[in-house]
């Protein structure tokens, strides 16, 4: 008898979202009916301190497919991701936001573009945004600076419905703020097929935004150089901290080889000169020699860190309800 497989999973990563969640459980029922996909849903209740969790335990009641999993406390959205893809079993993984700006109606196309089209992950872009103008040009500076420095041609990085290859989400590690740079992480990962959809963004219907705040803005350029340095030289630091250590301690040490022989210079011809550390040049030359040491001991330090690191994304998850295999909706 063939294994049984689930055709999408669903992740939802929330924060005090419990005026939105039945509703949207409603509409990608709906939608996984109306195409006769097999499928979960995954609510990933990041420590939130209203209904939420009740919420997902009575969406649960009603819906085998539902599956849920509380933190014990508020990790960020990238810890949510990050555990919802180690939960997840669907050949395509979709997420979305749990706030009804994310239509389910877009996941067919984003599973066929997975599925058919051969895409590792694909992107949502939100053409047309209903969010205020301190979301908005932040956004688009940060896009194109991504742009930039991955070289991935997507106009909307931090887009929260994104569809994945199943091996896409399990090879790959998301933490810190890291969630908006998933495209990034990937390719360095190796899955470089990536493409974008227009999708539609919707009006937020309750509340306001959860995720994110002020320190998003601080947060995310440092995480992208965090992902740019990880990605070209995490397996390998010593290339990055021995070569300059290297270069900045052979420039100090020919400045004070230099100084040396000019003293040596001086002195076997009779010329008067000062103390070699009575001059300035000298300790610039010192300074670059242990600079150059430090630089290279980091090198070392980093590849022993490297290679003896434990998983960072460990957190505590307080409950999880739902396991079993999903079932496929018949049409019709």
């Amino acid at each position: 008898m063939a294994k049984k497989t689930t055709d999408i999973s669903i992740v939802v990563p929330l924060f005090n979202e419990d005026e939105s969640l039945k509703e949207l459980e409603t509409w990608i029922v709906k939608v996984m009916e109306e195409h006769g996909f097999s499928y979960e849903i995954v609510f990933v209740d990041d420590g939130s301190k209203d209904n939420s969790w009740k919420v997902i335990n009575e969406l649960r009641a009603m819906n085998p497919n539902v599956r849920g999993i509380k933190f014990r406390r508020n990790y960020g959205k990238s810890a949510a991701m990050n555990t919802g893809f180690q939960a997840v079993k669907g050949e395509v993984v979709i997420t979305m936001d749990a706030d009804l700006q994310d239509s389910p109606d877009e996941i067919p196309e984003l599973y066929k573009m997975i599925m058919e089209e051969g895409y590792d992950l694909v992107s949502g872009w939100k053409k047309k945004r209903y969010d205020p103008l301190s979301k908005t040009i932040p956004t688009k500076l940060y896009n194109a600076v991504t742009r930039k420095i991955s070289g991935i041609k997507l106009n909307d990085f931090n887009c929260g419905l994104k569809a994945y290859r199943k091996n896409v989400v399990k090879s790959i590690e998301v933490y810190g703020e890291m969630h908006r740079y998933v495209p990034v992480i990937a390719k360095w990962a190796g899955f470089e097929k990536i493409g974008e959809k227009v999708v539609e963004h919707r009006a937020r219907k309750h509340g306001y935004t959860k995720f994110g705040g002020f320190k998003r803005f601080i947060n995310g350029p440092l995480d992208l150089l965090s992902i740019t340095f990880i990605g070209r030289f995490g397996k390998k630091p010593m290339h990055f901290f021995g070569t300059i250590g290297s270069i900045v301690f052979l420039f100090g040490f020919s400045f004070a080889a230099y100084i040396g022989l000019v003293k040596l210079y001086r002195l076997n011809n009779n010329i008067k000169t000062i103390l070699v550390t009575d001059n300035p040049y000298f300790y610039i030359a010192l300074t670059s020699m242990i600079i150059g040491t430090m630089l290279f001991l980091t090198g070392f330090l980093a590849e022993l860190v490297s290679r003896n690191a434990t998983d960072r994304n460990v957190y505590l998850v307080e409950e999880r309800i739902g396991n079993g295999e999903p079932q496929k909706v018949e049409v019709g």
